[in-house]
């Protein structure tokens, strides 16, 4: 099983490396990491912020108001509960999570052409199929 993870792990890092977005809007990677949370969770409070990457209220509050400022996320209060406040993506928060965290569509494409179409779909379940384990780990 670690030969598997060993190999995967290594894969994974080349394909990053080599299709992935350039970055030039100077994001942290604390700042990379909240901007994913959400975009997965799509409400969380700054506790919660907080909790993911293990420091305080006041830090993980720091954070936000950094990510305020570059019209990446902003708060919204709960509708039922106006006690409590979620940080929520902005559209410019979306472009750059998608620019921090996904290949580049147009490296990704020129490589899948040079596959074979069965290989192209074999790429695609691996995928898939890891994807949906995570989710199910995790």
């Amino acid at each position: 099983m670690n030969e598997v993870i060993e190999a995967i792990n290594k894969d994974w890092t080349d394909i990053y490396y080599r299709l992935h977005y350039k970055h030039q809007d100077g994001l942290s990677h604390q700042a990379v990491r909240l901007l994913q949370h959400l975009e997965k969770n799509r409400y969380a409070t700054i506790g919660d912020l907080a909790s993911l990457l293990g420091v305080s209220h006041n830090t993980a509050s720091e954070h936000a108001k950094r990510l305020i400022q570059k019209k990446l996320v902003e708060k919204k209060r709960d509708a039922k509960d106006e006690r409590k406040v979620y940080v929520i993506l902005t559209a410019e928060g979306e472009a750059a999570v998608k620019r921090h965290t996904r290949l580049d569509p147009d490296k990704l494409k020129k490589v899948l052409e040079h596959l074979h179409e069965d290989e192209a779909e074999m790429v695609k379940t691996a995928f898939s199929i890891l994807s949906r384990g995570a989710k199910s780990c995790f």
